[in-house]
């Protein structure tokens, strides 16, 4: 008379959520885990993105794309400006970046203008395109604070300053 009956497969739909990260923490919550989206290989993007997580790019781009944080796979493209608190570039970028932390992987190929406050570029990575660096005061809002690359010919004299490539040596 009464029987257990099986739940429908139909119904409710799943729901995708994002990925999320879980903290080694003991009890905490879910709302402190960090969120990432992943834009796969043979994905191709025309038009802006803008997200308050982070980001990982495999596929294309053609747009200008603000973020948290953005790590770039090496085979990826992206023709566009990219605002990021921090990111780590091993692909294509055709057009400027503004980071505080920037990191240039040996694989990344930048042209365009990088605005950063701290930053490293492995050896092999090539940057054509000028640099400044941004106070700690933060990207948004604050006056830079210029730096220039001088080239040194024998000591006595510095002369103006020049964009240089990441890859070139003076």
């Amino acid at each position: 008379m009464f029987s257990r009956s099986k739940p429908s497969q139909n119904s409710a739909p799943m729901m995708a959520s994002p990925v999320s990260s879980r903290s080694s923490k003991a009890g905490s919550s879910m709302a402190g885990n960090s969120t990432f989206s992943v834009i796969g290989t043979d994905v191709v993007i025309t038009g802006n993105i803008s997200a308050k997580v982070d980001l990982h790019i495999d596929g294309r781009v053609e747009g200008d794309i603000t973020c948290a944080s953005l790590v770039q796979g090496e085979g990826s493209t992206i023709k566009g400006a990219v605002v990021a608190e921090t990111a780590r570039i091993s692909g294509t970028l055709h057009g400027s970046i503004e980071a505080r932390d920037l990191v240039i992987a040996a694989s990344a190929e930048v042209t365009g203008d990088v605005t950063y406050e701290t930053i490293s570029i492995e050896q092999g990575g090539h940057v054509d395109g000028r640099f400044q660096h941004k106070g700690k005061t933060g990207l948004n809002g604050s006056a830079p604070a210029t730096t220039a690359l001088h080239a040194i010919s024998d000591g006595s004299a510095s002369r103006p300053a020049l964009p240089l490539s990441a890859n070139q040596v003076v």
